[in-house]
């Protein structure tokens, strides 16, 4: 996801455990062939993430060639093609989702990369462009008879965008066709919807975003479910150390200002469902140096550990019914 499985958090995933393959944040072929020095960045990976994935999107053919040879050269295990991404800007230059209907232009770019690369190429589909036009089981055999190894799919059109529920039936149809391994993406944010997603269409696996951001613990409690295990619940003091080594992370990898912008968004996901969680959320919100950042993690998990209520720096209670945990909750 854009903005947000930079290498940090990619790494705080990997070390929760449970994690089968990372996958960096969509790169611009334009930028990466251009050297543009985030898109270079973003191509950036720790041997501990490994097996990695680099997307790359775009809609010229040459520059999608480029871009994935770089990929290889770089060390990248895999390279995936983003056949998702609905954002207009993207589109418009026929890259991400623009793709689905052009099935033409996809099978020349996918011809091309696979005789110009030797690790897996895999792909990113979502279920059509527009929400008349479903065309994801048609888009997988093409991809498939060019070689692609792995198909996974986000199961909403790019005219849906984020809105309504994915399509997962989709995701079995294409199971269905295809002799490559098949991936679903979409809404599941709960070790239950991953089983359930897991029976009811017979995947390979399945993809999680979003859901990792409020329970990083996800990939782990889902690995130990299927091992037997009773799931790995988190502690007050794993969640402190999740937050305090994730803004480790950030600080080793990027200046100051960046890094503390990048953990007011995941330090808000972290702590949902937990006690006072949105007058923290409000108070790391309105810091602005790490000192005052680590203050109020300090602050706050001390206050929740004791029994006592968070007042947050404003001075004022904040009553909350306790929920569970978001290692629980449905998002």
């Amino acid at each position: 996801m854009a903005g947000v499985t930079d290498v940090s958090f990619r790494r705080l995933l990997k070390r929760c455990g449970g994690v089968g393959l990372t996958v960096s944040e969509f790169i611009s072929v334009e930028g990466l062939t251009r050297s543009n020095p985030k898109s270079k960045r973003q191509m950036r990976f720790y041997e501990e993430e490994r097996p990695f994935a680099a997307q790359i999107f775009g809609g010229q053919t040459e520059r999608m060639r480029m871009a994935a040879e770089m990929a290889e050269e770089v060390g990248a295990d895999i390279l995936d093609i983003n056949c998702g991404c609905p954002a207009p800007k993207v589109v418009k230059h026929g890259g991400g989702s623009g793709l689905l209907k052009d099935h033409e232009r996809l099978e020349t770019i996918l011809k091309e990369i696979k005789k110009s690369i030797t690790i897996p190429l895999t792909i990113k589909i979502r279920a059509g462009f527009y929400d008349h036009t479903i065309n994801a089981v048609e888009t997988a055999r093409l991809a498939e008879a060019c070689g692609v190894e792995h198909i996974a799919l986000h199961g909403r059109t790019k005219e849906q965008g984020y809105r309504g529920l994915a399509n997962w039936d989709l995701v079995k149809q294409i199971k269905e066709v295809v002799k490559v391994p098949v991936s679903g993406s979409g809404d599941v944010t709960t070790i239950e919807g991953a089983f359930a997603r897991f029976r009811e269409t017979g995947c390979d696996g399945i993809l999680i975003g979003r859901g990792a951001m409020a329970n990083p613990w996800i990939f782990r409690q889902i690995e130990d479910v299927s091992q037997g295990r009773e799931p790995f619940q988190p502690s007050l003091a794993d969640k402190r150390g999740i937050l305090l080594e994730y803004f480790d992370m950030l600080r080793e990898d990027m200046p100051e200002t960046p890094a503390i912008n990048r953990m007011k968004q995941l330090a808000g996901q972290f702590t949902r469902g937990l006690q006072g969680g949105a007058l923290f959320r409000t108070s790391v919100y309105h810091s602005h140096s790490v000192e005052e950042i680590l203050s109020r993690i300090e602050e706050y998990f001390s206050a929740i550990e004791s029994g006592q209520p968070y007042y947050g720096e404003a001075g004022a209670q904040v009553d909350e019914a306790p929920v569970l945990d978001s290692c629980e909750a449905a998002a």
